[in-house]
């Protein structure tokens, strides 16, 4: 059985949630370590969903004892990944320690477009940094950590093939429940019946 849109749209939107980040979290130990406070997890945890970070190149030019900035630019992009989970000191307000980024396993998705959405990633947060913040996390400073960590999310579905990859290279997963209404569950009206009766 093949992963459906709607399998990967149900997963997004899930673990866009911080609860149920804390609950993907559980199934990868070492990175549910990582969260400051357990007991104030929605203010200890940011969900980032489809992030965007702000890539900042500053060329200088050195003379003698002094560095000046020449031209400063920056560049706004949309990572290729699904999510991003950013830790975040309750009592100070401010983002700390390592990111975890997220790969939720796509429809038609192969294991090299999977371990290329994670390379293309870290080529673009080896740059200077700092992420895009929604309005709601507007007061904390979003600069971009020393470390970055992957964890991809796969599906029952998901071929043998990209499991044996990621664990060939040693690349973290969790296998994500999916919940699937199936047609003889749903409630369909009888034959002959308006919509105007129901």
């Amino acid at each position: 059985m093949s992963i459906k849109p709607s399998d990967y749209e149900q997963l997004l939107a899930k673990y866009s949630n911080h609860h149920e980040a804390v609950e993907l979290l559980k199934l990868y130990r070492p990175y549910l370590e990582m969260i400051p406070s357990m007991r104030r997890s929605e203010e200890s945890l940011i969900t980032l969903p489809l992030p965007v970070v702000k890539l900042r190149k500053v060329p200088l030019i050195q003379q003698l004892d002094w560095v000046s900035p020449i031209t400063a630019t920056a560049k706004t992009s949309l990572l290729p990944c699904d999510l991003a989970y950013l830790m975040c000191d309750p009592e100070w307000k401010i983002k700390m320690g390592g990111e975890i980024i997220i790969f939720i396993h796509r429809p038609e998705e192969d294991l090299s477009d999977l371990l290329a959405r994670w390379r293309q990633t870290q080529v673009l947060l080896d740059n200077n940094y700092e992420w895009v913040m929604p309005q709601y996390y507007q007061h904390i400073i979003g600069e971009g950590a020393e470390h970055v960590y992957p964890l991809f999310v796969l599906l029952n579905q998901t071929p043998a093939r990209i499991v044996q990859g990621l664990t060939g290279a040693h690349l973290p997963f969790v296998i994500a429940p999916v919940d699937r209404v199936h047609l003889n569950e749903l409630i369909l009206p009888e034959r002959g019946t308006e919509l105007s009766d129901l």
